[in-house]
């Protein structure tokens, strides 16, 4: 990044993207520990659900400072209405951080071509110097026609820099070769294929300016960016706030507790255990302490947290349940006086 009179100008960028589940936010933890000690780095993550959850994961293990700052966009894709509530949110974040490197992690089922259209318009040109596109797979999937035939799944692809074969300790022989076939059928260029487990990419994978350029394939959602965010809303007297939303084919369920709510670890993870949904993202504040989670539908993830000031869970799901709401309360241990 070069900063001059205030200005900040050809800041590195790269759009990490990939399909729910796929490990994009395991992916950004790992380059976060590679990041040199000297750099500023800032991340824009953004996620389908209303409740945003990945920004709290984030800043209970980054801080800033550490030089590693973080904003979140909830509330589906966040390219919606013109891009404003991911250039209100970047305009701060730059402001903020003033970064030496730029990620930015669109939700699994958001528009990596539209995103690009933003960060390369007139505003952002010279702010930003868009690096490789990365875009994270399961290969397994590619056997599934409900993401050989998602439109959005095929435009990660078809955007990539580079595509990544997530998970691939889970793999058959045939998926590495499936994946590469697939890719470049997909491609508009030549795309570089790697393999991986658990997100662990070197920062040698990000560099390089990207080959791709933004393409007007506007989408339109059912999504009203005028209403005010429900991850700042007051949480009412009851305790809790729900909220939910829909779009390219899935529902999204969501809650924001209060602090005061301590939460039974057993019984939050008996919940988790018994979900099936194709993501859920959640934080607990539980009488042994603050845990994160991370559930796929390969497997359940469980990671002691230093802090957080509210536990917040969302999940996506081809169907959601009206019991969760009573599961969830039944969990709450106790309300601190």
């Amino acid at each position: 990044m070069k900063e001059k009179a205030g200005t900040i100008t050809a800041v590195p960028t790269n759009i990490i993207t990939g399909f729910l589940g796929v490990g994009k936010t395991s992916a950004i933890l790992h380059l976060l520990k590679s990041k040199p000690d000297h750099e500023r780095w800032a991340v824009l993550v953004n996620e389908f659900g209303e409740i945003g959850v990945d920004g709290s994961l984030f800043k209970s293990q980054h801080s800033e400072e550490g030089n590693i700052f973080i904003r979140e966009v909830p509330g589906g894709c966040m390219c919606c209405a013109a891009g404003l509530p991911m250039q209100i949110a970047l305009n701060q974040l730059l402001a903020r951080a003033k970064p030496d490197r730029l990620l930015i992690e669109p939700t699994g089922l958001g528009h990596p071509v539209e995103v690009l259209e933003v960060l390369t318009d007139e505003h952002y040109c010279k702010a930003l110097s868009i690096e490789k596109i990365i875009t994270l797979v399961d290969a397994r999937n590619l056997t599934d026609a409900r993401y050989t035939e998602h439109a959005t799944f095929n435009q990660q692809i078809a955007i990539a820099d580079v595509v990544v074969g997530n998970k691939q300790d889970l793999y058959k022989p045939q998926d590495k070769g499936r994946l590469q076939h697939y890719a470049n059928s997909k491609s508009q260029s030549k795309v570089e294929v790697i393999f991986t487990e658990q997100g662990q990419l070197s920062l040698a994978t990000l560099q390089g300016h990207t080959a791709a350029s933004a393409q007007s394939h506007r989408h339109h959602h059912a999504n009203d960016n005028d209403q005010p965010s429900l991850t700042t809303l007051p949480i009412p007297e009851v305790g809790y706030l729900k909220a939910i939303n829909q779009g390219e084919g899935f529902n999204s369920v969501g809650w924001r507790f209060s602090a005061d709510n301590v939460f039974n670890r057993q019984a939050v993870f008996l919940f988790l255990s018994g979900i099936i949904a194709e993501r859920v993202k959640a934080v607990f504040i539980t009488e042994t302490g603050i845990f994160g989670y991370n559930i796929t539908p390969d497997s359940l993830t469980e990671i002691e947290l230093d802090d957080c000031f509210e536990s917040r869970i969302d999940i996506i799901a081809n169907e959601t349940l009206d019991e969760w709401d009573t599961q969830l309360l039944a969990c709450i241990e106790s309300a601190e006086q």
